[in-house]
């Protein structure tokens, strides 16, 4: 009853009326009142049988959102687990040593390389071994709840509730790369490069796959990265020189060499007056500051102890050397953008051409009047906004000429070039670079 009187007070015109025929007012007849007070019964009894079917309409949109992967309609587990206890029933006990987890792999229909992931899931790191019950329940309940191999490789690898790989999670992985592949064989007797290949692996596959500079992959981003193709191809690959963009071991030495020539005591640590020398000291010293603040490095201590990881200069160097990636753009951005609001002003852009200048009046080389050059590369870049004259890393990361923005206010240049115009994208040449290619 008390639901009725609060949708009839609901109604302006129901309202005035009660209030009228309260004072006892003459004119307002009570078959004017019931024949509007009818009305109003109809109109709510109306928008209750058009609430189902709102409802219904909502219930028909089909699901869209797979997290884990979509699921396969015709996936027939129970054929596939028995196909895994088939080749368990060929080992000793029914217990799969690391070295029998090649077949098992395969008879999960899992690459070759996922062998180390799927043993360690079923606790094999820990007991050395691993039974064919523990491992099928395990499979099973995989394949239950990951639907891709996405979903499956992040849920073998990561630590337990978490739903994204961090870079200590790959570390059993690659040093059973190492161990076990043929291109690799020769690091048997150097036990000392393992621990450096890996770091190295691990840094690409973190500069290359994760677009969050959390420091953590997810299955999302590894879905749309090609990195597990590549592992696929480690089994059919014998040269891992092949697979330049996570596992070629020439990238791995040319990275490691130029960390090594500036690392004078060999701590695995460099300072700021180590990475001036990279390059014939072309990088500007407010650019190293920057480099060393914290921004772009994932150790705490490049900032407070001032020194920079082999992790850390892994990624430097490869922003170094290919400039036109989302994450060498996002990287210089980064170090730019002095108070991280997101936005280059002509301010921050100018604060690192002065030294420019200063390094090119030493060389006696009369350098570009700044309003020339921004006005140049405001040409070059864009932006959306008529007579805007900053940038967003939307603007450098879709005009692609991210790379001559960060070099003109990066390197010291040779004489010559003095257009940012001309020559694209090359026109601006540092005055040396690394010989070899990276990534």
């Amino acid at each position: 009853m008390r639901m009725r009187e609060r949708c009839l007070h609901q109604d302006p015109d129901l309202r005035k009326e009660l209030a009228l025929l309260a004072r006892g007012c003459d004119f307002v007849l009570p078959s004017r009142f019931k024949k509007r007070l009818r009305a109003f019964q109809q109109g709510q009894a109306q928008v209750r049988t058009e609430e189902p079917v709102t409802t219904a309409l909502s219930e028909s949109i089909p699901k869209f959102y797979f997290p884990q992967g979509r699921p396969q309609a015709n996936l027939n587990i129970d054929c596939l687990i028995s196909k895994i206890e088939k080749i368990f029933s060929q080992f000793p006990n029914e217990r799969a040593t690391i070295e029998d987890m090649g077949p098992v792999a395969k008879a999960c229909e899992c690459p070759l390389y996922w062998k180390v992931p799927l043993f360690c899931s079923a606790g094999g790191d820990r007991t050395g071994f691993v039974s064919v019950h523990k491992f099928v329940a395990i499979w099973r309940k995989t394949l239950q709840t990951c639907h891709d191999d996405a979903s499956k490789f992040v849920h073998l690898l990561a630590k337990p509730g978490c739903n994204y790989l961090e870079q200590d999670d790959f570390i059993p992985f690659l040093q059973d790369v190492v161990n076990s592949h043929a291109g690799l064989a020769f690091l048997k007797e150097a036990p000392d490069f393992h621990s450096r290949y890996i770091t190295t692996v691990i840094q690409r596959i973190f500069y290359n796959v994760s677009r969050s500079w959390t420091g953590k992959i997810t299955c999302s981003e590894l879905r749309k990265s090609n990195f597990l193709q590549n592992v696929a191809l480690l089994e059919k690959e014998e040269d891992v020189n092949q697979l330049t963009e996570f596992f070629s071991y020439e990238h791995f030495y040319v990275i490691y060499c130029k960390f090594w020539e500036l690392d004078t005591n060999h701590d695995l640590y460099i300072d700021q007056k180590d990475l001036a020398r990279h390059s014939d000291q072309a990088i500007s010293q407010k650019m190293i500051e920057r480099i060393f603040s914290g921004t772009v490095t994932r150790e705490r201590r490049a900032f407070k102890e001032g020194r920079l990881s082999y992790a850390d200069f892994v990624w430097f160097l490869i922003s170094e050397e290919d400039k036109k990636t989302d994450t060498s753009i996002e990287y210089w951005f980064r170090c730019m953008d002095l108070d991280g609001d997101g936005v280059l002003s002509m301010y921050e852009l100018e604060y690192f051409y002065e030294e420019q200048c200063q390094k090119l009046e030493a060389m006696a080389i009369e350098p570009l009047p700044f309003e020339d050059c921004l006005c140049q590369m405001l040409d070059l870049v864009k932006p959306e906004v008529e007579g805007q004259s900053c940038f967003t890393f939307t603007h450098t990361a879709q005009s692609r000429t991210g790379s001559t923005l960060w070099q003109t206010n990066r390197h010291v240049f040779r004489p010559g070039h003095r257009s940012l115009a001309e020559g694209q994208p090359g026109c601006l040449q540092p005055a040396a670079s690394v010989t070899h290619t990276v990534g």
